[in-house]
Order: C-alpha cells, then sequence, then structure tokens
C-alpha cells in the first residue's frame, strides 16, 4: 500500500487508511511505537494499555500451577560443605 507524506505543522505525516485502523483496532487519540529497522523499513505497533487486573489474575494462574518445593536455601543448608 502506497502512502504520501504530507506536512503537518513544523513535521511530516502520513494518514492511515480505514482499512489499517479497522484491522489494528486502532482509534483515534491511541498511541502507537515507532521503530525504525537496521534496514530502514518504519514499524507501528499500537501500544497496549497495561491491565493490571488481567496481569494479576495471570500470575495467580500461574503460581497455582507451580509446583511446592523445599526451598532452595533449606537444601542449601542441609548439604553445605565448608
Amino acid at each position: 500500500m502506497r502512502l504520501q507524506i504530507s506536512k503537518w505543522g513544523n513535521s511530516l505525516a502520513v494518514r492511515l487508511p480505514v482499512e489499517c485502523t479497522r484491522a489494528t483496532g486502532l482509534k483515534e487519540g491511541d498511541i502507537v511505537e515507532a521503530s525504525i529497522t537496521p534496514g530502514g523499513a518504519i514499524t507501528l505497533v499500537p501500544e497496549k494499555n497495561f491491565d493490571k487486573t488481567a496481569f494479576l489474575k495471570r500470575i495467580a494462574r500461574l503460581h497455582a500451577n507451580m509446583p511446592m518445593t523445599e526451598p532452595v536455601v533449606e537444601a542449601m543448608r542441609q548439604e553445605e560443605r565448608y
């Protein structure tokens, strides 16, 4: 898809076609992270808002699936050889 660069104040801008915004779920006011690859390509990645509740639920699920084992420090003390 070819896009034209236009002047916007003292900056240059590219208008994103509606197909791009619909496919990525972007809307006015959203923030994207821009990066330049070693090959010179410009990449725009939508910034995801941090959802603390979802993160804590995920951590709780991961913790619930971890086996309860003897603490490492206690095992080291039992094998001390100095």
